[in-house]
């Protein structure tokens, strides 16, 4: 019988993938004109949110500021490294659509681990990053700190595709 820890983990694994899956289901939902449905999606996504985030706090897997980014350096690492390698090299053996992804988020990983570091020596010295603005490319992951650079350097598209995300 599993422990209460492990169905914690578990069902924080399964609600997360409700989410992003409703997520997405609402944006199908609303290029095809379906406005309410998609509504209902999102609002459904937003409960699983709701229940995701009550599992992990009652996992205690949320510590201090350090500690979290500790944490995220590790996991953004374990995927740059291990976890989207192999999948990548499958995918390309293959020939499936999703190597195109798997290769981003491979190069998309290393940045956010780099940009986790920079933060948990900010906060090791007490402090906040200084950069205030944050930007994400929509197409592959990349965050820019500051200002988007002229092209992604992942996937190639332009600055002005990417996004702040508040």
């Amino acid at each position: 019988m599993p422990t209460t820890h492990e169905n914690l983990k578990s069902a924080f694994g399964g609600e997360s993938q409700a989410f992003m899956k409703y997520v997405t289901f609402a944006k199908k939902a609303e290029k095809d004109g379906f406005k309410n449905i998609a509504r209902l999606f999102r609002t459904t996504a937003e409960a699983e949110r709701i229940h995701a985030e009550a599992h992990l706090m009652a996992d205690d897997a949320v510590g201090s500021t350090a500690e979290n980014l500790e944490t995220a350096i590790g996991g953004e690492t374990y995927e740059h490294n291990e976890m989207y390698p192999p999948m990548y090299e499958q995918a390309v053996s293959e020939g499936h659509k999703a190597k195109r992804m798997f290769g981003f988020a491979v190069e998309a990983e290393k940045v956010h681990a780099a940009l986790y570091r920079h933060a948990l020596e900010s906060v090791k010295n007490g402090q906040d990053i200084v950069e205030t603005a944050v930007w994400l490319c929509p197409v592959c992951g990349h965050i820019e700190l500051v200002t988007p650079p002229e092209k992604c350097p992942i996937c190639n598209v332009k600055a002005e595709v990417y996004v702040q995300v508040a």
